[in-house]
């Protein structure tokens, strides 16, 4: 994963049913997802994620910007990294998203995530 700054490029395969749910940000208008990740991120920097889904053969190109930051070191096993809201542009990666984790185990509502 590429160090932050606004605009950055950032690749990440999410593996299972149980990373996903983690990783997901329902409680952010529009969507998002956690991103482990090191760098100079500031709240509304604009970044872009080449997203692979455990379920999905291709990358998924999104756009979004910081609206989370998790430091290293943040308490709880919590990795390093961002929050990113997805842009009005990528509903159809929140469905994918939402779609998986409706078919997934019903015991993962109850494991921690990498955010609330």
């Amino acid at each position: 994963m590429n160090p932050g700054t606004g605009g950055a490029l950032l690749s990440v395969a999410i593996e299972n049913e149980g990373v996903l749910h983690a990783a997901y940000m329902p409680f952010i208008e529009g969507g998002g997802l956690f991103i482990p990740a090191t760098g100079d991120y500031r709240l509304g920097d604009e970044v872009f994620v080449l997203l692979r889904l455990f379920d999905h053969v291709d990358g998924i190109p999104l756009a979004g910007k910081v609206v989370w930051i998790a430091p290293a070191g943040t308490r709880g096993g919590v990795p390093a990294g961002i929050g990113v809201q997805f842009n009005d542009r990528d509903d159809m990666v929140r469905r994918r998203i939402e779609d998986s984790l409706a078919n997934a185990d019903p015991a993962l509502r109850e494991r921690p995530t990498y955010t609330l």
